[in-house]
């Protein structure tokens, strides 16, 4: 957890306006900067600070893989704890996982994968069967999606 004391009102402003008015433009840090009266190298100096912190973790595109013509899943997987590490990295090795993260319970590592195609989600699927431990293909049936947005 951020201590609020370490976030000065600029980084409030860029946590504030990053979130869902990213500027979609050649120069994004400079429009952001010019937004809130500071230079692009303040900009970046402040999110490389926040990115630091933790409070964010990536600026970039969420994609809806099924609209471009993909196929995306949930795997929720059961790895013991002494293999986490190990199993992360490989899952990690697909360019097509994103969201790798821990959860307690008894399938405690979940990821989303998103391929091109049925058969490259199959493959990759395939690979990650070789780990030997169990996981649990949990593909989108119905998309509930939410607006969030934190304002700091």
């Amino acid at each position: 957890m951020i201590d609020q004391k370490e976030l000065d009102d600029i980084d409030r402003q860029l946590i504030n306006m990053v979130q869902l008015d990213f500027p979609l433009d050649s120069r994004p840090f400079r429009t952001l900067g010019e937004q809130i009266g500071v230079s692009e190298e303040a900009v970046i100096s402040h999110l490389k600070k926040l990115t630091e912190l933790g409070a964010i973790r990536r600026i970039g595109p969420i994609i809806d893989t099924r609209k471009i013509g993909g196929f995306s899943t949930l795997i929720a997987m059961r790895v013991p704890e002494h293999e986490i590490g190990k199993v992360a990295m490989q899952i990690n090795g697909f360019d097509e996982v994103s969201h790798n993260y821990l959860r307690p319970g008894t399938y405690n590592l979940w990821f989303t994968v998103s391929a091109r195609s049925k058969s490259r989600l199959l493959e990759i699927l395939s690979e990650i069967k070789k780990t030997g431990y169990p996981f649990l293909d949990l593909p989108v049936e119905r998309m509930f999606k939410i607006g969030v947005r934190f304002r700091v």
